[in-house]
């Protein structure tokens, strides 16, 4: 019964194009052997229940305005985009952070090899909108299909990828199997799981055992990521570090800088990707600084009129940039409330309380700021990049800030200038990693 299993999965893959026979060879052990326990099996049926309700919720989500008009089909793999003439690497990643961090591996591997095309498929609607336009050359988006078997064919049946790089920890097991079953090879790369993550996944240790088993490769940020894959069942994990560090620039506007340049006489400070705990100190230590414009990125823009609310009852006036106005020479608070612009800011503000680093959010992405020459500020909470923050404090590039008070001095600190230049170089030597991790993907494409 085993060995006419075998040979049925080994005729349904041959029957995949492109075949042949040497390739079928090869596959024909690695499916043998590719493990698929209780857990796995029962997911792949329950998914089955998905395929008619998909068109139903997507729509609901398409009238809230939670999905994109002109592309939700992509979420039923129907693909909006032609699969360019070459080698292909598909890469996915969740949300906007790790979309963004791809940017430099993506790079990179352009550089060794100037034919490879890229496509790179998220889940949210702003990370597509971000990626348009910071995305690097021969590189082009869609959104992740939804995880059951019709889905997932069409869009395997269109991009043909030859190599699977999944980022961070977003696994989706039916494209994982599907994928693994046509022989394209999987890389789970700049892996992240903290000790909340881990205890989460732990219940469902043999789902991600046989998960990982299809995987080539799996590198990590971090030991400690490393540690919990493999008490998850992952063999051989390297660590790597953050790809983050390693990230292109976030894409500028020139025209808008130039507009803002004036504001330069007014000193301005940034508060990044803020939440509403970071935006309490920040409001309380612009109080204390009037003479400076304080200029705020809020997470999620849809938060504006909160933050308003919230300014206004701390005693300062507010400008907002979705309205159209400009600071004045009284404004305290520029409410920087829209997507794609982090570039434009962080080239703009010599220094960034970079947000997240007050609250349950345990902080966001410093390495944005760092290569762009900002000084680095943070909050006591950073336990989703502590080993990166660690590096930065102790570097001199980042420096943290208990409170109001001290955030006050650290924006008007003497030594900004060489904290900024501190955190550039470490982002720098970041991007040293991409060589081999370049040389280790590009050997695995078939």
């Amino acid at each position: 019964m085993a060995r006419a299993a075998r040979r049925t999965a080994l005729f349904r893959f041959c029957a995949t194009p492109p075949s042949g026979r040497a390739r079928c060879k090869k596959s024909f052990v690695t499916l043998a052997e590719a493990p698929t326990g209780p857990l796995l099996r029962a997911y792949l049926a329950a998914s089955r229940a998905l395929v008619p309700l998909a068109p139903v919720v997507l729509h609901r989500r398409l009238a809230r305005g939670r999905e994109d008009a002109a592309r939700w089909r992509e979420k039923l793999g129907e693909a909006t985009a032609a699969r360019p003439d070459g080698p292909l690497i598909w890469f996915h990643a969740v949300g906007l952070g790790e979309v963004l961090a791809l940017s430099g591996l993506i790079g990179a591997l352009a550089a060794a090899r100037p034919d490879l095309h890229f496509l790179v498929t998220s889940t949210a609607r702003s990370s597509a909108e971000v990626f348009a336009k910071n995305a690097p050359p021969h590189t082009q988006h869609q959104f992740l299909p939804l995880d059951a078997a019709p889905f997932i064919a069409r869009f395997l049946d269109h991009w043909r990828p030859d190599l699977s790089v999944w980022a961070e920890q977003d696994l989706w097991p039916g494209l994982v199997v599907e994928t693994h079953r046509r022989g394209i090879p999987l890389a789970l790369i700049n892996a992240r799981m903290n000790a909340r993550a881990y205890t989460a996944r732990a219940r469902a240790r043999g789902l991600y055992r046989d998960l990982y088993a299809r995987f080539s490769h799996i590198s990590a940020q971090d030991e400690m990521t490393a540690r919990h894959l493999g008490l998850l069942g992952a063999k051989g994990v390297a660590v790597t570090g953050s790809l983050k560090a390693a990230a292109a620039p976030l894409a500028d506007a020139p025209e808008a800088r130039a507009a803002l340049a004036p504001l330069a006489a007014r000193r301005p400070w940034l508060v990044a990707s803020s939440h509403a705990e970071d935006e309490a100190v920040a409001f309380a230590a612009a109080s204390a600084l009037p003479e400076r414009l304080l200029i705020v990125a809020p997470r999620l823009p849809a938060r504006a009129a909160q933050i308003i609310a919230a300014a206004r009852a701390a005693g300062l006036s507010v400008a907002q940039r979705s309205a159209g106005t400009l600071p004045g020479a009284e404004t305290q608070l520029y409410l920087a409330d829209t997507f794609g612009e982090m570039g434009l800011w962080y080239r703009l503000c010599p220094v960034a309380l970079v947000g997240g680093s007050f609250g349950a959010v345990e902080g966001h992405n410093p390495w944005e700021p760092a290569r762009l020459g900002c000084a680095i500020l943070h909050g006591p909470r950073t336990a989703n990049f502590a080993a990166d923050y660690a590096a930065l404090d102790a570097a001199g590039g980042g420096r943290p800030v208990a409170d109001a008070a001290a955030l006050a001095a650290a924006i008007t600190a003497p030594d900004l200038p060489d904290m900024a230049a501190r955190a550039r170089a470490l982002a720098d030597r970041g991007a040293a990693a991409l060589p081999g991790l370049c040389a280790t993907l590009m050997g695995l494409m078939r």
